[in-house]
């Protein structure tokens, strides 16, 4: 008899620890209290998360939080700055931070890759450098020896296709070529200024002339009827 009631005592004992252990594996395992309540859950966005988990919150996709026994613990972050050459930037709903899609130069509304060359206009050479800023060398044309210069396409400075000329006087309705002194009428000889000038195409372009003192030019012959 007293045999039989220890081995009933020892089976009992048996089955309380096997029921602890069960117990003890449905909180570390399931996440179930004693009482069968589930532990600290986390809710947000309209969902439940669980201790340990991690998300990003629907109205700000920027902050992230983790779940935690003593609640949801949440942290911002930061964008970092975009590159200084970035011409084309996209802001996806889901994003958190701006998106760089191309990047170069931007130089009077067009857009250029970064290193390329380019001409703008005849008179400039430009550069898109590394930092995103279009660089240009403008072309400095010498005043043309002319008073009446030509553009040409595609050329910068204008060019003198008659060559280098001036006006005889202040009126300029007399163009003569540069070089020798030319005689204008029968008492004035004219010259422009050439390269050795002082005050070189400075001023009004007018030739230097003299005069024949007590000279009466030479009028044109009248025509008989």
């Amino acid at each position: 008899m007293e045999k039989l009631v220890r081995e009933r005592l020892s089976l009992a004992r048996g089955i309380r620890t096997v029921l602890l252990a069960l117990v003890l594996c449905a909180q570390a395992c399931f996440g179930f209290s004693v009482a069968g309540q589930q532990e600290s859950t986390c809710e947000a966005n309209g969902s439940i998360y669980y201790v340990g988990e991690w998300y990003f919150l629907d109205s700000d996709h920027c902050t992230q939080c983790e779940c935690t026994a003593e609640g949801s613990v949440c942290a911002r972050t930061e964008c970092t700055s975009l590159p200084a050459a970035c011409i084309h930037v996209s802001h996806y709903p889901t994003d958190c931070c701006p998106r760089c899609e191309k990047i170069g130069c931007e130089y009077r509304g067009v857009v250029y890759e970064l290193g390329q060359n380019f001409q703008p206009s005849e008179c400039e050479q430009c550069t898109c450098d590394s930092d995103g800023i279009a660089r240009c060398l403008v072309a400095d044309c010498a005043p043309p020896p002319c008073v009446n210069p030509v553009y040409q396409p595609g050329k910068c400075c204008p060019e003198c296709k008659e060559g280098p000329n001036c006006y005889v006087d202040a009126s300029r309705s007399q163009v003569i070529p540069a070089g020798e002194p030319i005689w204008v009428d029968s008492c004035t000889k004219c010259r422009c200024h050439d390269g050795q000038d002082a005050g070189y195409w400075e001023g009004n372009r007018l030739a230097t002339c003299s005069r024949l003192r007590n000279c009466k030019p030479e009028q044109p012959p009248t025509q008989q009827n």
